[in-house]
């Protein structure tokens, strides 16, 4: 599981892209662009997939964090600059090394157990981590492809 988790992000991926080969090559102004209609930028989805990471992360110790809000669900991208652009990517990366760490030292039985206060197993919250990676994922390289189709007149 810790590996599945490690390889969302660094691949390989048996279905594409990983998360780390779909934004290397991503400049800050194409992960802050909207080049479809109602639907998430890169960067945003690059925050949510960090925070969920994190928030999967919290939900493996023995007390339930609380809820998380509206903000922590979709982190708004306040500042557009490369920078920022590199430490939401970092964040997503590290996000992601630290719960395969965690993931790693779990005993073999608590895969099993239910997570915290949560109808389902610490597994099947691990497995959904993996999923909803692959499905941004799937955003984000349906974004880059209309970026790529996008002219100056309807920049």
């Amino acid at each position: 599981m810790a590996e599945s988790i490690e390889r969302s992000m660094s691949g390989p991926m048996w279905h594409g892209s990983s998360l780390a080969d779909l934004l290397g090559d991503v400049p800050a102004v194409d992960a802050a662009a909207c080049p479809v209609a109602g639907a998430h930028s890169m960067w945003e989805l690059v925050h949510h997939m960090a925070s969920w990471t994190e928030i999967v992360r919290q939900r493996l110790s023995p007390t339930a964090p609380p809820e998380p809000t509206p903000e922590q669900d979709w982190p708004p991208v306040r500042d557009q600059s490369p920078e920022a652009w590199r430490s939401a990517i970092e964040r997503l990366k590290a996000a992601h090394r630290d719960l395969a760490h965690d993931v790693a030292a779990l005993d073999d039985a608590v895969f099993d157990t239910n997570a915290p206060a949560r109808d389902h197993t610490v597994a099947t919250m691990l497995h959904g981590i993996v999923e909803h990676d692959a499905y941004h994922g799937g955003q984000i390289a349906v974004l880059k492809r209309a970026l790529a189709r996008m002219t100056p007149e309807n920049l």
